[in-house]
């Protein structure tokens, strides 16, 4: 799920570079110092989730979360994402470096977009709540993969078909992710519900 260098044309990568770090601070802005110690918990998982890949043909596999820290930290979510792609690329090569904005855009704007539609759909029902986290959990990965896909057919037609083969390679992730969205956002519910509901007050009072 990572672009490596040498795939995006340069053109791409710059601005890919620009847009992150534009929406990467625009994100840090909406984080209060009381919300750190979660976005530094969920930026773990998300680095943790990436770690394991499944080699697929041209292409590899990994449990991607954009979703689930999309509704977990909302607005923050494209900053926590954009910190685990840069240490997953400068500790672990995960990623070229020329590629850190592409890939954090390719996570960060579905987390952005899943957050924003968990919040406004849930409504504050517990049972909704549950069904919409699982939508919107699977939502993340394929509006991520979507733009893997359309950021990889940039770099011309010989990566076409990587870009399909990474499009069904993914469709178990999307399942699992959809399950495991739904299953920690019902735990939530159950055990910490203010997790949830900071985020949904934040939202909607404009922080």
């Amino acid at each position: 799920m990572h672009i490596s260098d040498g795939v995006l044309p340069t053109v791409v990568s710059l601005g890919g570079y620009a847009a992150g770090l534009a929406i990467a601070a625009w994100s840090a802005k909406q984080i209060r110092p009381d919300d750190l110690p979660k976005v530094a918990v969920v930026t773990s998982a998300f680095f943790v989730a990436s770690l394991i890949h499944v080699p697929i043909g041209p292409t590899s596999v990994h449990l991607l979360i954009p979703g689930l820290v999309g509704i977990l930290l909302g607005n923050g979510a494209f900053l926590s994402i954009s910190l685990g792609i840069a240490l997953q690329s400068l500790l672990f090569q995960f990623g070229g470096l020329t590629a850190i904005g592409a890939n954090a855009v390719m996570m960060g704007i579905p987390a952005l977009i899943s957050g924003w539609l968990f919040r406004a759909l849930s409504r504050n029902n517990a049972s909704r709540r549950v069904w919409v986290g699982a939508t919107t959990g699977g939502l993340g990965v394929f509006l991520s993969v979507l733009m893997l896909a359309l950021l990889l057919m940039t770099g011309g037609e010989d990566f076409v078909g990587v870009a399909k083969i990474a499009m069904y390679a993914h469709l178990p992730v999307l399942a699992i992710e959809t399950a495991i969205s739904g299953i920690v956002v019902s735990f939530l519910i159950r055990v910490k519900p203010e997790l949830l509901d900071d985020a949904f007050t934040s939202s909607i009072s404009g922080r």
